[in-house]
């Protein structure tokens, strides 16, 4: 479902069943670990999400490795690679590229259901309140709130590995375009620099399906001049793997 969403420069594997009920039997001792204190459903989705992680690397000639976090919860990629996780309920993705082809990637994939009460407020601009009622209005199969919710996570993955700073929610103001799937992130705070150039903006792809709201974001390493300003660009965002 994601790599319908990516360049060809990114492997990505997913899944819709976890790899095994024996989590440890699929990890590293390290792995194994870190996840060992955690709920058996939080077990099965950490080692479900490395094994995705693992094969994709495999395409690109990496052999298996332990794939630990960070303490913001981002994985630590083998040197020469950028990547991004996601797992919710009933779905599992990694993606990967090698860091000559892409700059950052960033993968989210979220229920295609409401966001919780009072989350929205948390997350949400004004101006983003306001398209989000907009196309609930026009387009009510599709969560919106939701929606607005994993782009700001793929954005989010996508900043972190190119800044090692956090990134509110209120630090991006987001559109969407719902025939185009894609979206646009415009950062509010001044952006990374890749290759000697400052970004103000991210650009991403989104889609529908499975009952899941599927976000993605691949940063190349020297945007087009079109791709220059946020509006413009692709953008994605986050969740802890």
């Amino acid at each position: 479902m994601i790599e319908e969403l990516l360049p060809s420069g990114a492997v990505a594997e997913d899944t819709f069943t976890d790899a095994t009920d024996d989590p440890a039997s699929v990890l590293f001792p390290e792995e194994a670990d870190r996840i060992a204190r955690a709920v058996p459903r939080r077990q099965r989705e950490y080692a479900t999400v490395r094994v995705c992680a693992r094969r994709a690397l495999g395409r690109l000639g990496y052999a298996p490795v332990p794939l630990l976090s960070s303490k913001r919860g981002a994985p630590q990629w083998p040197d020469g690679v950028v990547g991004s996780m996601t797992h919710c309920q009933g779905y599992r993705a990694a993606v990967v590229a090698r860091a000559g082809d892409l700059a950052s990637v960033g993968i989210d994939a979220e229920p295609n259901g409401p966001l919780p009460e009072g989350v929205l407020d948390t997350i949400a601009l004004p101006s983003e309140k306001e398209w989000i009622a907009a196309l609930s209005a026009a387009r009510p199969a599709v969560h919106w709130d939701r929606l607005l919710f994993s782009a700001k996570e793929s954005v989010f993955k996508t900043w972190y590995p190119l800044t090692g700073l956090e990134l509110d929610f209120d630090e991006a103001e987001l559109t969407v375009d719902p025939v185009a799937g894609t979206f646009a992130a415009r950062l509010l705070v001044p952006g990374p620099v890749v290759e000697g150039r400052r970004l103000d903006g991210f650009a991403g792809r989104w889609t529908v399906g499975n009952g899941l709201v599927v976000t993605a974001i691949a940063l190349p390493l020297a945007p087009a001049p079109d791709e220059e300003r946020g509006e413009e660009a692709y953008a994605h965002s986050p969740s802890g793997a």
